[in-house]
């Protein structure tokens, strides 16, 4: 299939398929949150420790958790994303380090944080 005409013109069907691109808008009007504010409310209200508080080891770690399973989701129908893997790797080594401050200074709670996830160890 010539992609020209002899004057310099692109034949129709071509024009048509990239007509067809243009349609679509590739940008999004509104960001998309990591993790759905709804869903990142409901897991700090499970793991926090008293009424303020967003930062503890075990919120963080839980919200680590959801984050690490909705990639792990994300990875059965998306094999080759290794960008988005690597990010995984680094998220679950974050997540082993704080699972080891725990562990080194308070073992209650670790032991309860690792119950309540379901985490194997």
């Amino acid at each position: 299939m010539a992609y020209y005409r002899r004057c310099g013109q692109i034949e129709s069907s071509r024009v048509t398929l990239f007509k067809s691109l243009e349609d679509k808008s590739l940008h999004r009007s509104t960001p998309v949150s990591v993790l759905a504010r709804e869903q990142k409310t409901s897991v700090i209200h499970r793991f926090r420790t008293h009424e303020s508080d967003t930062g503890s080891p075990e919120v963080q770690i839980a919200i680590l958790s959801e984050r690490i399973g909705d990639l792990t989701e994300h990875f059965k129908s998306h094999k080759k994303d290794h960008a988005s893997r690597r990010g995984l790797l680094m998220m679950v080594s974050k997540r082993r380090r704080l699972l080891d401050y725990l562990k080194k200074y308070d073992t209650e709670r670790y032991k309860s944080v690792i119950q309540k996830l379901g985490i194997r160890k």
